[in-house]
């Protein structure tokens, strides 16, 4: 389930990612309570999600450049993707604390 909830997490931060603070807040704890599995796997849904939707622009920025602007395209879709994985950080922080409360909130399983 924690690849579900990371996605399921990008997808929240993709729609709530206008609401400062509390939307990436909001989009890891959805994760997290999807993941399941305690408060450290939530967590790492949380997080993850977040990066996720770096990684994806990135990856389609680098594609784009490349089609368009040939080698120096790809050379400027890089570097601007590179900018947005550490931008997305403050939203992978904040998705690690949603994550890790929602995690939390729906305990590991007995077996």
């Amino acid at each position: 389930m924690l690849v579900v909830g990371i996605i399921v997490g990008f997808i929240a931060m993709a729609f709530l990612s206008f609401i400062p603070i509390l939307g990436p807040i909001l989009a890891g704890f959805i994760a997290g309570i999807i993941a399941g599995g305690g408060a450290v796997r939530g967590l790492l849904a949380g997080f993850l999600s977040g990066i996720f939707g770096a990684l994806v622009a990135w990856f389609i920025l680098g594609s784009l450049g490349t089609v368009f602007g040939g080698p120096m395209g790809a050379l400027v879709a890089s570097i601007i993707g590179a900018g947005l994985v550490i931008l997305s950080l403050y939203a992978a922080f904040l998705g690690l604390i949603g994550g890790a409360i929602g995690g939390a909130l729906r305990p590991k399983k007995q077996k």
